[in-house]
């Protein structure tokens, strides 16, 4: 009798865990992506859309258009539809206090994605990539491919800035690893910078515009570059704006020098210029290992569980637990930092590695293994 009450006792310790497991992915991932006019927004809206309802939860995704009214309407709708965990990648950090408020009143859990949201503290974690050694991996190739040496000042080399979107809090992490690696060359004036454009101010550009970083750099090349003086380095923060300044170099440059070009982010256009040697390299980071972590994370919560260092060894990339780094003007929100890494012509295989770009017919371009499945 005692061992028939003990297997009747498992049983439904069993069956409740089955429960409990049923009803915890049967769960609804409200996702909020900014728009769908740059590529990466793309790969990370599908991704996280993708994974999620692999793992049995329902994941309503929407975009935004870089629009911010339009965002926090898509927000609201998500917190109407009571969705169990919001995922957002906001358009401008500074504009969904409100609306996050009410996701805070409703008992939503808000996980920023990729870009840090301010002045809420609505926000339970933020997952990303370490956004300052974005810029530190750029600033490290110029001094690495230029031979840079603090000791020898023979030879300057003249540089220009392009920087992110202002509303964008990643901007400035960029461009801050990027500066903080190149200025003891500036200061030693190994690097010259023509403009004077030091700021991120003076090169911000809003919404990460390729039209608006084209039309820059054609002024600066028109004002500072017409007599022949020699541009040797476009540092661009990200790759929408690499590719406006490459089309400005193409046809407004009087140089007869392909000065170095950075970028970030892999997109499709942007590789082929690697190959075409119109752009030197690209940051790379990996969105399918993102939101692979942003899923770990995502169910961790969802499950009830309090996230912490611990859950490192269950996102399936290498990445850092930083909680000193990132204030949103309410506090530090524990943050889960992913690894980039840098591409140039030389190891695109890499990225045919990860199984999510394929080489196209004639093994000469990077295709998007997405576009294609």
């Amino acid at each position: 009798m005692k061992k028939a009450i003990s297997i009747l006792l498992a049983l439904c310790m069993v069956l409740s865990l089955c429960s409990f497991a049923l009803a915890d992915e049967g769960k609804t991932v409200g996702i909020a992506m900014p728009t769908k006019s740059l590529e990466r927004w793309n790969r990370d809206g599908e991704y996280l859309q993708k994974q999620f309802e692999e793992a049995g939860y329902e994941a309503k995704l929407v975009y935004s258009d870089n629009d911010i009214e339009q965002q926090n309407n898509d927000i609201a709708n998500l917190i109407a539809d009571g969705v169990d965990l919001l995922i957002i990648s906001a358009i401008d950090g500074e504009s969904l206090t409100q609306t996050l408020a009410d996701a805070k009143d409703a008992g939503i859990p808000v996980i920023a994605y990729d870009r840090l949201i301010m002045n809420t503290d609505a926000i339970s974690y933020y997952v990303s990539f370490d956004n300052y050694t974005v810029g530190v991996l750029q600033g490290q190739f110029v001094i690495d491919t230029l031979g840079l040496d603090l000791e020898d000042t023979s030879t300057t080399y003249n540089i220009e800035f392009t920087a992110g979107d202002p509303a964008d809090n990643n901007a400035g992490f960029f461009f801050g690893g990027a500066m903080d690696t190149l200025k003891p060359y500036i200061d030693a004036g190994i690097l010259n910078v023509p403009s004077g454009k030091t700021e991120f101010e003076q090169v911000a550009t809003p919404a990460w515009s390729t039209d608006t970083a084209l039309e820059n750099m054609q002024n600066t090349l028109a004002s500072y570059y017409s007599d022949g003086t020699v541009l040797d380095v476009a540092l661009c923060s990200n790759d929408s704006t690499a590719l406006g300044v490459a089309q400005a170099i193409g046809s407004d440059y009087a140089g007869d020098n392909q000065p170095l070009v950075t970028g970030q982010d892999g997109d499709i256009a942007n590789l082929q210029n690697i190959v075409d040697g119109k752009q030197t390299m690209t940051v790379y980071k990996n969105v399918s290992d993102e939101a692979g972590a942003t899923l770990a994370l995502g169910k961790a919560i969802l499950a009830g569980e309090t996230p912490a260092e611990d859950l490192l060894d269950s996102l399936g990339a290498e990445a850092s637990y930083d909680t000193e780094s990132y204030d949103n003007g309410t506090g530090i929100i524990p943050s889960y930092l992913l690894v980039p890494y840098v591409i140039t012509a030389d190891n695109l295989q890499m990225l045919v590695d990860t199984g999510l770009y394929q080489w196209d017919a004639d093994n000469h371009y990077l295709e998007s293994t997405a576009e294609t499945t």
